[in-house]
C-alpha cells in the first residue's frame, strides 16, 4: 500500500507532501488540476522512464520518493 509520496522539482509541482492513510484514497480535481502530473510521478517510481522535459523549469533535478507498506502482502513467493 502506497503511504506517502513526495515529489520536488517535477513538472509543475515545486514540492508536495501526500500521505496515504489505510482505506480508499480517490484523487480529484478539476482538468488541469495536476492529476496526471501525480500518476505520471507514480509511474516514475514504478520503472517509467524518465524524461529531462519533465524537471519543472530553472530546477537542477527533480526528486519522487515514496513509502510503500508490504508488510500485509505475500510477496515472498511472487519474487522466488
Amino acid at each position: 500500500m502506497l503511504q506517502s509520496l513526495y515529489i520536488q522539482n517535477y513538472a509543475l509541482i515545486e514540492q508536495l507532501s501526500i500521505p496515504f492513510y489505510k482505506g480508499f484514497s480517490v484523487i480529484t480535481g478539476e482538468t488541469g488540476a495536476g492529476k496526471s502530473i501525480l500518476l505520471g510521478a507514480i509511474n516514475l517510481l514504478l520503472g517509467q522512464r524518465a524524461d529531462s522535459k519533465a524537471i519543472r523549469l530553472g530546477a537542477d533535478k527533480c526528486i519522487i520518493e515514496a513509502v510503500f507498506n508490504i508488510g500485509d502482502y505475500d510477496l515472498k513467493s511472487f519474487f522466488d
